[in-house]
């Protein structure tokens, strides 16, 4: 063996038989073993122990509030509420402010939560499990940021035993054998404290941004003299005389709707309009290419699309297994819970699902970006007239059919210039924000680890 290789191997790897439980090679031989220079290592039932759970049996009138647990430390959270004659089993755990949460069959990723006031007295099943707090010995909001942190989470990984799909660190285990950093008290709220600085300037740069949100459509209504009546429009539409802002015309009374520049339907510019499809996906040579493939979760409300989860081959096109968008069509999700979403393809050809329609506007008369704002910003009218179904759907003949006041091209371009300032600003901000939160963690993990 050359002397490189030789220098590269581990012949032994050590650990502190302490930090051992579990005689796994993975333990034995992986990196995850965490250790922290500044604060002792305490094992759970340092800071917990066994909760004294409550059991709820479930009448059916009667409503229940469902808890679930996020990953990456993102916590527990309502995840329903529904009647009891809709669940399953009819008994269930009861939450109490301040346990510690975690279901005990798919124990991975930092899927720790604690139940905060807002969720005591929540039920959950059999397959989650609880743990009470020992409040003079650790601080909830404290535990709950160890679970945020990347080596917290790739210990807890190290520690699950089980299947991939189907992990699980053993409660007793939990207790006696997993340690965490544990400051004292006062420290642990002074950490708290400081993440939680950073955070609110987070928390303010989001609040900016909505507020610069709100003010582009106001600057858009103002522009077109928009205005909606809130009385419900049937057969016979009615309008109050102040609300027809000056015009006489058929165009500026439409589905509710005063403007002062003429109210068309969308349909009156759309040149080309086309549902997305699905390739078959037992054809593996569809799949992985070039080209992007756009499902409803990879348009975020952003102007321009950005990129796809997934994405498809040049086979799948040559062989027509899926629709071709071109770069200034507007993808509208036509169906499902985020009916309404738009985003304007900005590549030269992308492809999309069913779910979502693609249409390519008269540029000459109507701007895709002035489209996208009207849309973006007035989604309720976007999708008002669509199926009244348990899974909304807005299909071709409703696009073409959803009212848009449509100044001149000139006023559209002007309009377009400063919502596009007003979007980048919005951009930046929540960049910042975004930084700010990276930053508040990684602050946090290096005075607990470094």
């Amino acid at each position: 063996m050359g002397g490189d290789m030789l220098t590269e191997m581990k012949y032994i790897s050590t650990v502190p038989f302490s930090g051992l439980f579990n005689w796994d090679v993975k333990i034995i031989l992986g990196d995850n073993i965490i250790n922290s220079k500044k604060h002792p290592m305490k094992p759970f039932s340092y800071f917990t122990r066994p909760a004294n759970i409550q059991k709820v049996k479930i009448e059916d009138e009667q409503e229940y509030k469902i808890l679930g647990v996020r990953s990456y430390g993102l916590g527990a959270y309502k995840n329903r509420i529904t009647k009891g004659k809709y669940l399953k089993m009819k008994v269930y755990q009861q939450a109490k402010l301040n346990h510690l949460f975690w279901c005990k069959v798919d124990t991975k990723n930092g899927a720790f939560g604690i139940v905060t006031q807002e969720l005591s007295d929540g039920i959950a099943s059999s397959n989650m499990m609880f743990a009470e707090l020992n409040l003079s010995r650790i601080n909830p909001d404290y535990l709950q940021l160890l679970f945020r942190c990347p080596k917290i989470n790739a210990y807890m990984d190290s520690m699950v035993t089980g299947t991939t799909n189907r992990k699980y660190i053993r409660f007793s285990d939990l207790l006696s054998n997993v340690k965490v950093p544990v400051p004292s008290l006062e420290e642990q709220n002074e950490l708290v404290e400081e993440y939680n600085k950073v955070i609110a300037k987070a928390e303010a740069l989001v609040k900016e941004c909505q507020e610069i949100d709100l003010s582009i459509l106001r600057y858009f209504n103002k522009s077109v003299g928009l205005k909606q009546s809130t009385r419900q429009v049937k057969l016979l539409s009615t309008m109050r005389y102040a609300d027809i802002s000056n015009r006489w015309d058929p165009f500026a009374v439409t589905n509710g709707l005063s403007a002062n520049v003429p109210i068309y339907p969308l349909g009156s510019f759309i040149t080309d309009i086309a549902t997305g499809t699905t390739p078959p996906t037992s054809k593996k040579e569809y799949f992985n290419g070039d080209i992007k493939f756009y499902t409803p979760s990879d348009i975020s409300g952003r102007l321009y699309l950005a990129n796809s989860e997934r994405t498809l081959t040049k086979k799948a096109i040559e062989d027509k297994k899926a629709r071709v968008f071109h770069k200034g069509d507007i993808l509208f999700v036509g169906i499902g819970s985020t009916v309404g979403k738009v985003g304007i393809v900005h590549d030269e050809i992308v492809s999309s699902n069913q779910q979502i329609t693609g249409f390519k506007l008269n540029t000459d008369l109507l701007y895709p970006e002035y489209a996208f704002y009207y849309l973006h910003y007035h989604k309720e009218l976007a999708t008002a007239e669509h199926s009244k179904t348990t899974l909304p759907i807005v299909n071709q003949e409703k696009i073409a059919n959803i009212p848009i006041p449509v100044p001149t091209i000139s006023q559209q371009r002007e309009m377009v210039g400063h919502m596009n300032h007003m979007r980048k600003k919005i951009d930046e901000l929540y960049k910042q924000s975004i930084e700010c939160r990276i930053k508040a963690l990684k602050n946090f993990e290096t005075q607990i680890f470094e």
